[in-house]
């Protein structure tokens, strides 16, 4: 799908770019509303994705960053990791966001200055997420209480390799358990056995793809199983017999990606999906038609929309879920 061909779609289906900036904005104003505190819990994960999506849109100024930099670093433990909001628990989902939103923000130097635990700044974060790898086995947990997922295996390469600390675990032996991960089908599951799932597929292939081991990837098996998640509707699902939901444009989109399976989905039939799941009056994405909006949902149709090159969105990087010019700027950083 060309760019011009994109550009040249009714207006009743255009990306709502002003809409969707002023819906991110408003979100930390609703605090009379019950479900802001009902979702205190993904807080800086909400920030993360609100902040990712403007920068795609190309407003990365639209939130305040010197206020946005003091949010994350109230959030940060003596030990390092971060909670989802001040005063709670420290946990790797959240600790990956902080570190994503500082790396957007070019403030690893705010970091170095004012972070928190004996060793302060990239070395406190980078102790922290190493120490929740369990190295029998490779895996990585998210918390002290250990549950264990591929999810947390990715984040923790995510976060290492954006503050170059990624020596500090055992990439061997976590790139083995993500080959244990994979199944018949190509796929991959949550843990050796499970079943295939779009979104566990990005966390292998993504973290296969930092420690440069792609080569284990089997492409066309993998992207047959990929493909076939488009339904007739143009959306994509997590898995086979179920709904399409426009989260999984970024799962299986950018998975296909990074493998070079892209074209083998209809780009112009998954554009159209996305599109009709705004709110083009009060701003947002919804995971289907008719729905209600939430930040998730919007920057993973924006996602989408970048990966597949529509007009006016910045690119995002299929392996960080981040713009590409952060991501080039903070990883050049490391190169020798």
């Amino acid at each position: 799908m060309s760019s011009s061909n994109a550009g040249n779609r009714p207006e009743e289906v255009q990306l709502a770019t002003s809409a969707h900036v002023k819906y991110i904005q408003s979100l930390d104003t609703r605090k009379d509303e019950y479900d802001y505190w009902l979702t205190e819990h993904l807080r800086l994960n909400g920030l993360y994705w609100g902040l990712t999506a403007l920068h795609l849109l190309g407003h990365p100024e639209a939130l305040p960053r010197a206020e946005t930099i003091d949010f994350v670093l109230s959030c940060q433990h003596e030990s390092g990791g971060f909670g989802a909001a001040p005063g709670h628990d420290a946990h790797m989902l959240s600790t990956v966001s902080a570190v994503q939103i500082l790396a957007m923000l070019d403030a690893f130097d705010e970091l170095e200055k004012r972070g928190r635990g004996s060793l302060g700044g990239r070395a406190q974060i980078g102790h922290y997420i190493a120490n929740l790898q369990n190295r029998q086995t490779g895996t990585f947990a998210g918390d002290e209480w250990g549950e264990e997922d591929t999810r947390f295996l990715y984040g923790a390469f995510n976060a290492l390799s954006l503050l170059g600390l990624l020596d500090l675990v055992d990439v061997d032996k976590a790139v083995k358990h993500i080959v244990a991960c994979a199944n018949f089908d190509g796929g991959y599951g949550v843990s050796p056995g499970a079943e295939s799932h779009s979104g566990q597929i990005f966390t292998c292939v993504a973290a296969l793809a930092i420690a440069g081991r792609k080569d284990l990837v089997d492409a066309d098996r993998l992207g047959r199983w990929l493909s076939e998640r488009q339904v007739p509707g143009g959306g994509l699902n997590g898995r086979p017999e179920k709904k399409e939901d426009v989260c999984y444009s970024w799962w299986v989109l950018s998975s296909l990606e990074m493998i070079g399976r892209t074209h083998w989905i209809d780009r112009d039939q998954l554009i159209g999906f996305i599109l009709r799941c705004q709110d083009t009056e009060k701003g947002g994405i919804s995971d289907r038609p008719g729905d209600m909006v939430d930040v998730w949902h919007t920057l993973f149709g924006i996602t989408g929309l970048s990966l597949l090159e529509y007009p006016g969105l910045q690119p995002v990087d299929e392996v960080y879920c981040m713009p590409k010019s952060a991501v080039e700027r903070v990883l050049s950083r490391y190169k020798k």
